[in-house]
């Protein structure tokens, strides 16, 4: 296992002036801790090629040598392969394959490696670290994906997917430069979190389409990985941007910045050679298999595990399989060969080894957590292949973060449930393909009275979200949202969601009829189960008033902030007298976030609480035309991150109590994370979520439900308290 680390890594002030100084020009050649003193953590770089050398390599060492003397890291370039025993790996906090091709290590300095990492340690690979050790199943899993073709050396656009790694944080949405762009035999993206993606339009010869990962990380055993394609060209590694990846990534795979390199909840495909450590079985070559191989050789008693793929949550298994042996039964079990049993599922005889079907199981509710281990049990001699299988994990199975409060409307309507169409007809638009939102939701122009269909099916989502709150929009006593509280109470409890309240400014409104219908709401709706109560915070219930600023007096809500948390939407601290806290609402503002830490601050030294609020964009233009209001572009994901970023970041964000988001389907301001529909009605210049988080179709209806899913997980971490 890797040493303990020296010392503990650099606070923000170190990380900001080592970035900077990664992003000046090229210092020479040097050793971190020349001046005698202790570099902070150590790094192998391997170059050692058995195939294509790419005359970039010395560039990239000098390149990691520098960042190392600028970051206070050493660097240990060698091309020797003795150099990975478990005794000498254990002394490096990180190991660099950098351009590596070929057969490289024999079984032994495999071994050393896979527990190195699995033991704790980091990995980098460095472009064609992805051509290298085709016949050694742990490193595919390892490295993320195998590389298959590339095109001519030109100029591409990639798009920086997630902005919140420390190898990408330096960059913006898009990122143009010219390099050599690897193709990889399969996507590696259901085992991985994917930083950036390929834009193949912007380039001739790509030939993974849409979905076309370039840079990714994900977790390996105790250990980490970082893989980029990036890094043909020796002018790469004289690329202020493209240095300040490494490093980034270089400081992750070491342990010395913490990022989130899960992979995507949901369903993935692994290819089921890809195993990192197993009994008896091995890859076999089949043509038409995915990639070209299969896991093979499987006879009675064999087993396969996969270090990387979670139990935790799963509910369904499914493989494409062959058969010209006895045939025999898949095991599905947690851990180890003899691990908790999840489910089993029989292979049939399909007459030939390229001969394919397709089998699945439903697995059980049995609590799982640990690595996926498939035992293989059957009559005499070779049983069955394995050429791919997925693993689906049920959505919301992971705990809803009661701390991130997503505004939900119930203010619709359509003729079949409410007798007329209610607010998709907003800005002279005539339902049901014409609405008033540049987004068509994928459950179409939806009445928020059906409960047993589009309200369930909300709370099933915002379930998926991580969300644990919503905070329904309310207008008054005995209004058309009041009459439907009670209904969407009863579908949020089927979902374990709790509901706050948005108290929106009905004409007349006044700080006495605000306190009143506090009172109105404890009284009628407060004994119900899914009635918000923050257990931190005295058992009250949460009540967010907008355009609070429209009244200056509000002295009347004296009688029920000892039983209700009353929010104020504003930063300014000197308009919340008598309010238990603040929040913003507004989805354009927290792209830069004006006054949120000076808000933070103050609420904190107070006792009060901070909500800021986030959005993944705003876009109005259908709802309200020729409206003069700023629009958001989602950037494919990237505004959403960077308000969350913005949020999170003590230095920015003020840290807050909660996190509001904006919105789950306020559709005509076109800031939902509600799935929208992925082929809209044409002609009406709709908008897609295409393209969100390097998802397409209708993958990318979802896409803005699991990142926020992503976010929640992260506020709710203990570093962030």
């Amino acid at each position: 296992m890797p040493s303990p680390k020296r010392w503990a890594p650099r606070g923000p002030a170190a990380l900001a002036l080592t970035l900077a100084c990664a992003l000046a020009a090229p210092a020479g050649p040097a050793q971190a801790g020349q001046d005698g003193t202790q570099a902070a953590f150590d790094v192998l770089v391997f170059s050692r090629t058995a195939g294509f050398r790419h005359d970039s390599i010395p560039a990239g060492i000098d390149a990691l040598r520098s960042l190392g003397t600028q970051a206070d890291f050493s660097v240990t370039a060698t091309e020797d392969a003795a150099a990975f025993t478990p005794a000498n790996l254990a002394s490096y906090e990180a190991v660099v394959f950098l351009n590596t091709t070929g057969d490289v290590l024999d079984t032994a300095q495999q071994s050393a490696l896979e527990s190195y990492v699995d033991g704790g340690g980091g990995f980098l690979g460095v472009h064609a670290a992805a051509d290298t050790e085709y016949d050694w199943p742990y490193y595919g899993e390892l490295v993320g994906a195998r590389f298959k073709s590339h095109p001519a050396i030109q100029q591409a656009t990639v798009r920086n997917e997630d902005r919140t790694h420390p190898a990408t944080a330096h960059l913006g949405a898009t990122w143009t430069r010219t390099d050599e762009w690897y193709d990889y035999r399969t996507n590696p993206r259901p085992g991985v979190r994917v930083l950036q993606t390929l834009d193949e339009n912007t380039y001739t010869g790509g030939e993974m389409g849409a979905d076309h990962p370039i840079t990714w990380c994900h977790t390996q055993g105790e250990g980490r990985s970082v893989y980029t394609g990036l890094g043909h060209t020796a002018e790469s590694y004289g690329d202020p941007a493209f240095r300040a990846l490494l490093l980034g990534a270089v400081r992750y795979a070491a342990g010395q910045v913490p990022a989130d390199c899960t992979a995507p909840p949901g369903t993935s495909q692994v290819e089921a050679e890809s195993y990192s450590s197993g009994s008896g079985v091995q890859a076999a070559a089949h043509a038409p298999a995915s990639g070209g191989r299969t896991l093979g050789y499987i006879d009675n008693g064999d087993w396969a595990a996969y270090a990387s793929v979670p139990t935790a949550g799963a509910s369904a298994f499914t493989a494409k399989v062959s058969s010209a042996g006895a045939g025999g039964t898949i095991e599905i079990r947690s851990g180890s060969a003899t691990g908790t049993l999840l489910g089993s599922v029989r292979v049939p005889v399909t007459g030939g080894w390229e001969t394919f079907t397709t089998v699945s199981a439903t697995l059980s509710t049995t609590a799982a957590s640990g690595p996926l281990v498939l035992r293989f049990t059957g009559g005499t001699g070779a049983l069955f292949d394995i050429d791919t299988f997925t693993l689906s994990t049920r959505p919301g199975t992971a705990t809803l973060n009661s701390d991130v409060h997503l505004f939900y409307y119930p203010w619709y309507g359509s003729p079949q449930v409410n007798g007329g169409w209610r607010h998709w007809q907003q800005g002279g638009h005539t339902p049901p393909d014409d609405i008033g939102a540049d987004f068509h939701p994928t459950l179409g122009p939806y009445d928020s009275g059906d409960f047993t269909g589009v309200v369930a099916q909300h709370m099933k989502w915002v379930a998926r979200s991580g969300a644990g709150v919503i905070v329904t929009s309310w207008w008054g006593r005995g209004g058309y949202e009041d009459r439907l509280a009670r209904g969407i109470l009863d579908a949020a409890q089927r979902e374990g969601v709790k509901v706050a309240w948005h108290l929106e400014p009905y004409a007349g409104r006044t700080a006495a009829s605000t306190a009143a219908d506090i009172e109105y709401i404890n009284t009628t709706y407060g004994g119900h189960p899914a009635f918000y109560r923050s257990a931190e915070h005295g058992d009250r219930g949460a009540f967010y008033v907008f355009q609070s600023l429209d009244i200056t007096d509000w002295s009347a809500l004296d009688r029920v902030t000892d039983t209700g948390i009353v929010l104020a939407q504003t930063t300014d601290t000197t308009k919340i007298a008598h309010f238990s806290g603040m929040y913003t609402y507004d989805g354009i503002a927290g792209a830069t976030a004006p006054g949120w830490k000076q808000a933070g601050d103050h609420a904190r030294a107070h006792g009060l609480i901070w909500a800021p609020s986030v959005a993944p964009g705003y876009l109005d233009d259908r709802a309200v035309p020729g409206n003069s209001t700023p629009t958001v572009d989602r950037a494919d994901g990237a505004a959403y991150d960077r308000q969350w970023s913005n949020a999170l970041d003590p230095a920015v964000g003020g840290s807050p109590t909660w996190v509001s988001v904006t919105s789950f389907n306020e559709w005509h301001e076109g800031s939902s994370i509600e799935p929208a529909d992925s082929t809209p009605p044409a002609g009406h210049g709709y908008r897609t979520y295409d393209g969100a988080y390097g998802r397409t179709g209708t993958a990318a209806e979802t896409a803005y439900l699991d990142r926020t899913a992503y976010w929640a997980a992260r506020f709710g971490t203990p570093a962030r308290r």
